[in-house]
């Protein structure tokens, strides 16, 4: 006779194979790609675009012109901070890239 286990939720059982497997930090990491603008603000997000995170959390933004580029690269410490907060897939470390950003049109 077997005995039935009770059924886990879909979530749930993600949720735990991604914290055993080690690979929910590098998930988290890559949140930050669909939350930059949430995280950084109008100001911010209407001038960038987060574009990938590496395996060692390095984030590459696209900037949509040099002078932006070297203010935000003024406020990479703050800008980590808001990033990294209350998070543990951390970004170590953020690539300014100044060039057309391609947004779509609504």
């Amino acid at each position: 006779m077997t005995t039935k286990r009770p059924l886990t939720p879909l979530a749930k059982a993600l949720e735990e194979y991604l914290a055993s497997s080690g690979l929910g930090r590098g998930v988290e990491r890559a949140e930050v790609v669909h939350r930059w603008a949430e995280l950084v603000g109008p100001q911010i997000a209407a001038v960038t675009r987060a574009e990938s995170v590496s395996a060692d959390g390095v984030l590459r933004v696209r900037v949509a012109t040099a002078p932006w580029a070297s203010e935000l690269s003024l406020m990479t410490p703050r800008i980590l901070a808001r990033v990294n907060a209350g998070r543990q897939g951390r970004i170590n470390h953020i690539r300014w890239i100044a060039g057309p950003l391609d947004r779509p049109t609504l």
